[in-house]
């Protein structure tokens, strides 16, 4: 149908280009913008009709839309609702081999979870200083204050120097060059193995992990991301000697063995993510060190040099030993070669997913105490009434965030929560509960690095970056004691 004027209302006339129907409940026009020669977007075609040939009823002009049955988010045309389902994005897929539900999830027991627990502003002073009472017994011993390993590496050395970027790009440009920077230290960044990154979001890290390997041979990235992601990077990279596969898991029910490239070629597993939130770390963990390398270890997988013997000469056999600190081939093959996880958001960890039970409970802390733990965690970095760069430059802070700035969840603003400072009893300093929140989340951590060392890894906690970059700056690192590999220390 020819397009004609566009019909006026009351209020006036739509803007040019976009959608003529007018929505009562917002009192203006619709803001879609309209393909050539049409009036109406698509959610709106149905009303169409009715404003090119009004003597006639709806049911007589337009087709009905309705909502998407899997997905109330759209609507579809009701006549084509048979056809849409079969193809509609939000309808439930075929689970892949990789797929089993709560493999990493942890044990549930209903018994040890309340039905209901007020929010830490709702609590009592005699409540709240209870359970101050008890993180502060339970973190003695603990050292609070950690070890820098601000690095950096050379292959974000233009990236970094760019003056295109603004504050957002540079700020996460610097973390990921100190997380590769460690990755580094630890002699994990070499050939024969694969890189998987949880949490991967568009890809970056991965990303720069392969850029400063540049040639190394035999080199597989399996990124985990649980939604769907624009302005993906893994994409551009079509090189001869890496490959990306990208799988759209919740990490809660990723069996890495299942993975053909690793129940195949038996790559070592290197565990990467920045900023991992909450509970994901430790699905992440599980996934890592109990799912994929004791069930590695139960199968007696051979080692490395075995598997390099049936393919090459004596001859290369010698050569690649005594290359191997030179190339950072391990000397004995291990499920998972190393663990280097930025950690993030601890108020949104979990009692049931989290690795670290058996060291809270030893300390006579429960799902309770837990609960209310990574909620005050959230002290250390809510509540600021200026952000990192207004504290240190008193400059107003950029409004126009960059697409990187979805990847995680500290953009460099921090936001008020129900218990940050502003609701809290007045007995307490900000600078108190700052430290306060610190303190919950260097107990979470320890009850992680407990856990690792239970499975026999050498794990260590440091700051990878400054704070005025990013408030969430604790990195986890871990090796397997049998690693020949620098020794860490938490």
């Amino acid at each position: 149908m020819a397009a004609s004027a566009p019909t006026p209302h009351a209020t006036g006339f739509p803007a040019e280009g976009r959608c003529g129907y007018y929505v009562e409940k917002k009192k203006r026009f619709c803001r879609m913008v309209v393909a050539a020669g049409k009036r109406f977007c698509g959610e709106h075609a149905g009303a169409a009709e009715v404003w090119y040939r009004p003597t006639l009823s709806r049911e007589e002009n337009a087709r009905k839309r309705i909502l998407c049955p899997l997905d109330p988010k759209h609507t579809v045309y009701e006549d084509q609702l048979a056809k849409h389902l079969k193809k509609c994005n939000s309808r439930e897929k075929p689970k892949p081999d990789f797929f089993i539900q709560d493999i990493n999830a942890g044990l549930k027991d209903e018994t040890e979870i309340p039905e209901q627990l007020v929010p830490v502003s709702s609590l009592s002073e005699e409540q709240l200083e209870n359970l101050i009472k008890k993180l502060r017994k339970a973190s003695e011993g603990l050292n609070s204050t950690l070890k820098d390993q601000i690095m950096s590496h050379p292959a974000l050395h233009d990236a970094l120097n760019d003056p295109k970027n603004g504050d957002s790009a540079t700020k996460h440009l610097k973390q990921q060059a100190s997380i590769l920077g460690n990755i580094e230290k630890l002699k994990l960044l070499g050939p024969r193995r694969c890189f998987v990154e949880f949490g991967a979001g568009k890809g970056k890290l991965s990303h720069w992990v392969d850029i400063a390997l540049k040639d190394a041979e035999k080199v597989h990235f399996i990124l985990v991301e649980k939604v769907t992601t624009r302005f993906k990077v893994d994409g551009k990279h079509r090189k001869k000697n890496s490959v990306f596969e990208r799988l759209q898991i919740d990490i809660q029910h990723l069996c890495l063995n299942k993975i053909p490239v690793l129940s195949k070629e038996k790559l070592p597993v290197v565990g990467i993510g920045k900023h991992l939130c909450g509970m994901a770390t430790d699905l992440a963990l599980r996934c890592l060190v109990e799912t994929y390398a004791a069930s590695c270890e139960e199968r007696n997988e051979e080692p490395l040099a075995k598997r390099i013997k049936n393919d090459k000469t004596e001859k290369e056999i010698n050569t690649l030993a005594k290359e191997g600190n030179e190339k950072n081939v391990p000397e004995k093959w291990t499920p998972v070669a190393g663990i280097v996880i930025a950690l993030c958001c601890h108020h949104r960890c979990d009692w049931r997913h989290y690795v670290g039970k058996e060291y809270f409970k030893a300390l006579g802390l429960g799902a309770v105490e837990f609960h209310y733990f990574q909620r005050m965690s959230s002290w250390a970095t809510c509540g600021m009434r200026k952000t990192s760069l207004e504290a240190s430059n008193s400059t107003p802070v950029r409004k126009d965030n960059q697409n990187d700035d979805s990847e995680e969840h500290d953009d460099g603003r921090y936001r008020i929560t129900e218990d940050s400072a502003e609701s809290l009893p007045g007995f307490l300093t900000v600078e108190e509960k700052k430290k306060l929140g610190h303190l919950c989340k260097l107990l979470i951590d320890q009850g992680r690095i407990e856990y690792l060392q239970q499975k026999g890894f050498r794990p260590a906690l440091q700051y990878y970056t400054d704070p005025l970059v990013s408030l969430e700056n604790v990195l986890l690192t871990a090796l397997p004691k049998h690693s020949s590999l620098p020794e860490t220390t938490a």
